[in-house]
């Protein structure tokens, strides 16, 4: 799961916080003065979403995995709502996702088993989480989360680990100049999701101000990611810095009834500390990428919410 996947539970989830809803009006064959016309609006306790990305190179907590070739990313989610309720805890909900890397490169085929061959070279990368987002005081949501990170091709080891994020929705406060800030902290617990020698810690810090400019919706997310007990190489504890620029438009074009379906585009800048600058380099015995500081990613995609 890239950050790109952690951001997404939490929109969804604050969607639910304020869904919209349907309504279905029975109308009674009776006379007029005995028409009493009853409307139901319910809100749906099941949402989520599906939908792809294409990206120009997998970067992951400003880990280089892959720059050639042809990147696809899948996604899956459902949310349930498990309780609603106007006190200090406001919501709980419990959210399921799977995340898939798919790459025409095949890369590290084989690496982690040694054999260099696998029978689905093609599928790099299997994601799978679920946990409970707890939403209080209105605008706090705390997730704890599980994770697990598997290779079909056997490019690495499986990785398990536990994700807590806390969100701030400061709309209340900023209006359309709401940040939306998070923290995020994952423990890897079985494996690495860093490249660096021991289990270890990572931090991330994040703001994705948004507003809408005619039909598009321009955000721009800023991420910094840090690491300790060596998550990141060479210990570092600086690990990347982001920034992106990200348009989503409505394709209004397709009947509501199908759900509501999204087009997004996006670019995204990391510089990467000296944990990170080498990772993936032939100097480091790797051969996606040169040493750099500075890397480029472009995205685009469709997703549908329901």
């Amino acid at each position: 799961m890239t950050n790109n996947s952690i951001a997404k539970f939490f929109v969804l989830t604050g969607s639910i916080l304020g869904l919209s809803t349907q309504s279905w009006a029975g109308t009674e064959t009776a006379s007029p003065k005995d028409k009493n016309p009853v409307e139901q609006t319910k809100e749906s306790c099941i949402t989520g979403d599906i939908g792809f990305n294409v990206v120009s190179q997998y970067v992951t907590r400003g880990l280089v995995l892959e720059n050639q070739g042809f990147i696809l990313q899948p996604y899956a989610d459902l949310y349930f709502q498990l309780y609603k309720s106007d006190g200090p805890l406001n919501k709980v909900v419990f959210g399921v996702s799977i995340w898939d890397s798919f790459h025409s490169r095949h890369t590290d085929k084989g690496l982690a088993s040694g054999s260099g061959k696998s029978s689905t070279p093609a599928w790099y990368e299997n994601d799978f989480d679920f946990g409970l987002a707890f939403t209080f005081l209105k605008n706090f949501t705390l997730t704890p989360s599980y994770y697990s990170f598997l290779s079909p091709n056997d490019g690495f080891k499986t990785f398990q680990g536990l994700n807590v994020t806390l969100a701030y929705d400061d709309t209340d406060l900023l209006g359309k100049f709401a940040l939306h800030p998070h923290l995020t902290y994952l423990r890897e617990l079985e494996n690495k999701a860093g490249n660096g020698t021991s289990k270890g810690n990572y931090y991330e810090i994040g703001i994705a101000p948004s507003a809408p400019l005619g039909p598009v919706t321009v955000s721009l997310p800023i991420t910094g990611g840090f690491g300790s007990d060596n998550f990141y190489a060479k210990d570092a504890g600086f690990g990347y810095v982001s920034v992106g620029v990200n348009a989503s438009v409505p394709l209004k074009f397709i009947p509501a009834c199908l759900g509501s379906w999204t087009a997004n585009a996006g670019i995204t800048y990391y510089y990467l500390g000296n944990g990170l600058y080498d990772f993936n380099t032939p100097e480091t015995g790797g051969d996606i990428r040169h040493t750099n500081h500075n890397e480029v990613v472009y995205n685009g995609g469709v997703g549908l919410t329901f």
